[in-house]
């Protein structure tokens, strides 16, 4: 069997685990017939079908792996919303702390739930990736330059 590389399951894909479960196929005649591991179709079968009425949908779960896939890029708030950016970075510029931002933030936009962040949110998007160009601009701008961030757990054992 020839060594497969990591893909997502593709749609045509899960059509054919949707109608191997209709003829009442096993898990494992599935993953031999997808040349895909047996942990995988488990995997994704078990996702969907919990209960023994329940029926697996391949547009649903084909629809919903798009979109956890595509959201999984946006998680970060600050590289979501580009008036929120540019007020982060317009605070970093002028010097201030990530929770000065986040503080003065909440005064400027007191009803706006955009326009609403955390310290930690901030620390977080400038040190998600820290060997970046921009990132490293962002870590020199910090009152405080460390090039790694302490986990808190760290601080709380000593």
């Amino acid at each position: 069997m020839e060594e497969k590389k990591y893909k997502r399951l593709t749609f045509q894909e899960r059509v054919i685990i949707e109608t191997l479960l209709g003829e009442e196929k096993s898990k494992s005649f599935i993953a031999l017939r997808l040349n895909r591991s047996r942990s995988t179709i488990t995997r994704e079968i078990n996702k969907w079908v919990q209960k023994p009425w329940e029926k697996y949908n391949a547009e649903l779960a084909h629809w919903d792996a798009e979109d956890d896939y595509l959201n999984k890029r946006n998680l970060d708030k600050i590289g979501t919303f580009k008036k929120l950016k540019f007020y982060v970075y317009k605070g970093l510029l002028n010097s201030w702390s990530p929770e000065q931002i986040a503080g003065r933030i909440k005064d400027d936009y007191p009803n706006d739930p955009i326009m609403s962040i955390s310290h930690e949110a901030i620390y977080m998007h400038i040190y998600s990736h820290p060997q970046a160009s921009l990132n490293r601009k962002l870590i020199a701008l910090l009152p405080y330059q460390k090039t790694r961030r302490k986990r808190a757990n760290a601080v709380n054992k000593r």
